[in-house]
């Protein structure tokens, strides 16, 4: 018998579904009978009414019929109030014959384990998995797209899998990008590819994939602001571009603030003799490798040209609140933006700090 309770933790939108899929399959299989798929997302205002609602679903046994597979996205809110968490582990340990549950977690890309620790416990407790859905890595990109082709009978021809990885982002491995769909976009890609070669069973080719799949490179905050530091104006304009339709523009504001600010301290601190573990101790920086990153950036630009970029990001503040006198549309913004990154980012490399001027 397959025990009635799932916890699918991970960053692939696509995988975490497959796993729901085939969880569901097998039960029916098991249980002979279909299931009735009941699908809730919790948060912190029905908590305590999904928690109870899932109590009595879960406890209630079938007379006639299928029973219910209870699939729960962002299980996290039911455990953090102690009698929520109390009513979800007595419906773990009460699920009627017929009835099963899946938590789905959609969590960060790297996370060592399950967010709600407390109720992924409980359902080990209880007799169930716990499973992860983790995105391909951007190295494994190709490779996952191969197997995929390989599993559809599909054959891929010599660097097409390669180029459509490259197409969906395979080279931006910055750890803030959102892969939870990437997956399933190649999924989707790989089955518009195949409909080109409906009955000719011919491989696909690196010609198809860049006549078929548009880019879609996902965006990294990180990589905006790293442009930015290193003075890489066009690297920042294309990071740019990618995070203005998907990211809000204060949250763009207040990283690209967040830089300059580090790296106008880190500087000064540096000038005024300090080390840098010192100094970067001294502003709460803890990674070795970010301290050394951020000290190489700082070099870049002198303290007048960091404060004058300061400047130009307050003003920039002003339109996007649209302040008296800065009132300006979705476009003009971005084209404000856009000609920051060129005038800041883009001046002119500063020599080592300390011989520029400022």
């Amino acid at each position: 018998m397959i025990a009635p309770l799932l916890y699918v933790w991970g960053d692939d939108d696509l995988v975490a579904d497959r796993l729901v899929r085939r969880f569901g399959t097998a039960l029916e299989a098991d249980l002979g009978s279909p299931l009735e798929r009941w699908e809730v997302r919790a948060d912190q205002a029905n908590a305590a009414v999904l928690a109870g609602q899932l109590m009595e679903r879960l406890a209630t046994g079938t007379l006639f019929g299928g029973g219910t597979l209870a699939v729960v996205a962002n299980p996290g809110p039911l455990v953090r109030r102690n009698a929520d968490r109390d009513r979800i582990v007595a419906a773990l340990g009460s699920i009627a014959s017929g009835n099963a549950v899946v938590f789905v977690e959609a969590s960060r890309g790297g996370a060592k384990g399950p967010g709600p620790r407390r109720l992924a416990d409980a359902v080990t407790a209880a007799g169930g998995r716990v499973v992860p859905a983790s995105a391909p890595r951007p190295s494994a990109l190709g490779a996952w797209i191969e197997s995929e082709a390989r599993d559809r009978g599909l054959p891929m021809g010599p660097g097409a899998a390669r180029e459509l990885g490259e197409r969906l982002g395979s080279r931006i491995a910055d750890g803030d990008v959102d892969r939870r769909y990437v997956s399933r976009i190649a999924s989707m890609e790989l089955d518009k590819l195949a409909l080109r070669h409906l009955g000719d069973g011919g491989p696909v080719t690196v010609e198809d994939v860049r006549a078929l799949v548009a880019e879609s490179v996902p965006g990294s905050v990180w990589a905006l602001t790293d442009a930015v530091g290193e003075r890489r104006p066009d690297a920042a304009l294309a990071a740019l571009e990618r995070l203005l339709d998907a990211t809000p523009e204060p949250v763009l504001l207040a990283v690209l603030h967040r830089r300059v600010v580090e790296l106008l301290e880190l500087g000064d601190r540096l000038e005024a003799g300090a080390t840098l573990p010192a100094a970067a101790r001294e502003m709460g920086i803890t990674s070795e490798f970010r301290a050394k990153t951020l000290a190489g950036q700082a070099r870049r630009w002198s303290t007048s040209e960091l404060a004058n970029a300061l400047e130009g990001l307050v003003d920039l503040d002003a339109r996007v609140k649209g302040a008296p006198g800065w009132s300006t549309d979705t476009a003009q913004r971005r084209l404000a933006f856009s000609l920051w990154v060129r005038e800041y980012a883009g001046g002119s490399v500063a020599a080592e700090r300390g011989v520029g001027p400022g």
